[in-house]
């Protein structure tokens, strides 16, 4: 299901949860650095970067497109972490893993609402997130145990109330 808003358009899936994609940006294959952007609601508290799938777009291109607009990287799109569920706010969120190849000085966030970007520890980045967007917080958790565990397994879907199996599969890209 699409649905129009002004300026945007909303994919939905058939479970009327709106479909998203976002990234956890890496400095490097070590994955102890992560990369967060302010809030566009909220300057001073930091998100993971991400957003709105458009119409027949796959999640993976909306996680790098997202990553360029929110961020001003661009990088090397690897493994799907998962799809993670918000019931309160109705929306999935694919989340893929990308390692930061270029860190742009200027791009349309930074221009348009001055926003920043800003690495942090993967605990530090933990922390920042309780005080915003603590659902993101399962993001960079899914990121240790899959870097961990060396895993290659299916996606799945993770809900702040209980994990549910997910019938997307991993997606990569790579961008130049």
């Amino acid at each position: 299901m699409v649905k129009e808003k002004p300026n945007s358009t909303r994919v939905y899936d058939p479970d009327g949860f709106r479909r998203r994609a976002a990234c956890i940006c890496v400095r490097s294959e070590a994955e102890t650095e992560v990369l967060l952007v302010t809030s566009s609601r909220r300057p001073e508290l930091w998100i993971v970067p991400g957003g709105g799938v458009e119409p027949d777009e796959e999640s993976s291109v909306t996680a790098v497109r997202e990553v360029l607009e929110e961020a001003g990287v661009i990088g090397e799109l690897g493994r799907c972490l998962g799809v993670f569920e918000n019931s309160e706010h109705m929306h999935r969120t694919e989340v893929f893993v990308m390692t930061v190849t270029k860190e742009l000085e200027e791009w349309e966030d930074s221009r348009s609402i001055s926003r920043k970007r800003q690495w942090f520890s993967v605990d530090d980045a933990l922390i920042q997130l309780a005080l915003h967007k603590p659902t993101q917080r399962h993001y960079l958790q899914k990121l240790r145990h899959s870097r961990n565990s060396n895993s290659t397994t299916t996606p799945t879907t993770t809900s702040s109330q209980s994990p549910t199996s997910a019938t997307s599969t991993a997606a990569a890209a790579t961008t130049s």
